[in-house]
């Protein structure tokens, strides 16, 4: 008995037209063009609030409560008493890190680290804290009915079960002259009076054109918001190299909050603005003046244990999903060039032993 392969008979022309038929490449890709720009429109909108030219606004904190020893005052300094809730991959949380760690509240202030999850849109808690598995419970449980952005950092006080405050700005400020009888450094002072003018000016243009500024960058959804903001970034980051040529800090030769509000942003940049958010004109390790000021401030005892860079790569990588919707981490840049020496100590006379 022989044996016989059994062929199906050839398809027709017809049939096989049918069967290989598919979209023109034209179509695929303007059709994928209108489905994709219109969802990253529809979550850039909820992510990133914007104005009619497309520019990114900041929505403003809204608990503002002050820790003091004035008589009546409900939140009086104390050790233990208060609790700093961070992200680490967060800036603005970042600072209130680094203002503890220069001031030496370690001990006095304690924190808590919450991370980012995409799962449930926001930060959530390591372990349950006061009955809250989310930070967005806890605002609800400080403030039934709250309504706005449940954002780090957030000052907690353990005794009233409260949110004291949760703007970065007026926290360090907290940080750096209310708890002085329990700082391991209580002359310190990141916010002298006669500086106070000097350091809100710098302030106040660093957090609209830097630590703002790399936000309206990545965020601008017209291509002139991100050329006029882009522009104003950099014309800002080019000043501050030129004043950092006569002097070691931002105001002298003595650190203060204007460097710490500064720092936070610096040390994210190289790492996710200036590829994920198009701060790509220049990086901050290529400045002359820049790159050995940013080392400078990293090496300040302290500090360099409040700065984690896989986390911040980890959390803008991975949770901006309308800018890196792919979610791959880039496993640059090499952070051991923050370690190389600044040579910036010997600037001016009266340098600030911190």
């Amino acid at each position: 008995m022989s044996q016989h392969t059994f062929s199906p008979p050839p398809a027709d022309k017809k049939s096989r037209n049918k069967k290989g038929k598919s979209l023109p490449p034209k179509l695929i890709i303007r059709l994928g063009k209108f489905v994709w720009t219109t969802m990253w429109q529809i979550m850039m909108s909820k992510l990133a609030p914007s104005n009619k030219s497309g520019e990114y606004i900041r929505p403003n904190s809204q608990f503002r409560n002050f820790i003091g020893t004035q008589e009546g005052n409900l939140y009086q300094p104390a050790m233990g008493r208060y609790n700093l809730m961070v992200g680490l991959g967060c800036p603005w949380a970042h600072r209130t890190l680094v203002v503890r760690a220069l001031k030496g509240l370690e001990e006095t202030i304690s924190v808590t680290i919450v991370s980012p999850s995409p799962i449930e849109g926001g930060w959530v808690f390591n372990q349950e804290y006061e009955g809250c598995t989310t930070l967005a419970e806890l605002y609800e449980q400080a403030e039934p009915g709250y309504g706005g952005r449940f954002t780090v950092p957030v000052l907690w006080d353990n005794q009233t079960k409260s949110i004291v405050n949760n703007e970065s700005a007026e926290i360090i400020v907290m940080l750096n002259s209310e708890f002085n009888e329990f700082a391991k450094n209580p002359t310190l002072d990141l916010y002298p009076q006669e500086l106070k003018e000097k350091i809100d000016s710098w302030n106040e243009r660093i957090y609209t054109n830097v630590n703002n500024g790399v936000y309206r960058c990545g965020f601008a959804q017209t291509q002139e918001a991100y050329d006029k903001v882009c522009h104003e970034l950099f014309t800002t980051l080019d000043e501050i190299d030129t004043v950092l040529n006569a002097s070691r800090f931002l105001c002298g030769n003595s650190v203060t909050l204007a460097d710490v509000r500064l720092f936070t942003t610096l040390f994210r940049f190289d790492a996710v603005y200036y590829g994920l958010f198009k701060c790509n004109r220049r990086r901050i390790q290529d400045y002359q003046n820049l790159g050995p000021y940013l080392r400078d401030l990293y090496q300040l005892k302290g500090v360099a244990d409040t700065c984690d860079l896989e986390s911040v790569k980890q959390d803008y990588y991975g949770n901006l999903f309308p800018l890196n919707p792919g979610g791959i981490i880039p496993s640059g840049p090499d952070p051991t060039f923050l370690k190389e020496p600044h040579n910036r100590e010997n600037m001016g006379k009266e340098a600030h032993p911190v």
